[in-house]
């Protein structure tokens, strides 16, 4: 049985009891991957890198979304 990690997305407090990488969380949120900047633990992470990071217990996650404009 999986141990519970409480995680933070954009400042939100989430928990799963699942074994999850960043590309599953960009994936359940339905975010565009293709226009965002992904911040793991207060370091910019690459797109190729996602699928290879584990959430880990309080782990802090930021993802910003590129919008554009004039």
């Amino acid at each position: 049985m999986e141990e519970t990690k409480t995680f933070f997305l954009n400042g939100e407090e989430y928990f799963s009891d699942k074994i999850i990488n960043l590309l599953d969380i960009v994936s359940y949120f339905n975010y565009n991957s293709s226009l965002l900047v992904l911040e793991y633990n207060n370091f910019i992470c690459p797109k190729k890198e996602w699928d290879n990071i584990f959430i880990d217990n309080k782990d802090n996650i930021e993802i910003v979304t590129i919008v554009g404009g004039g």
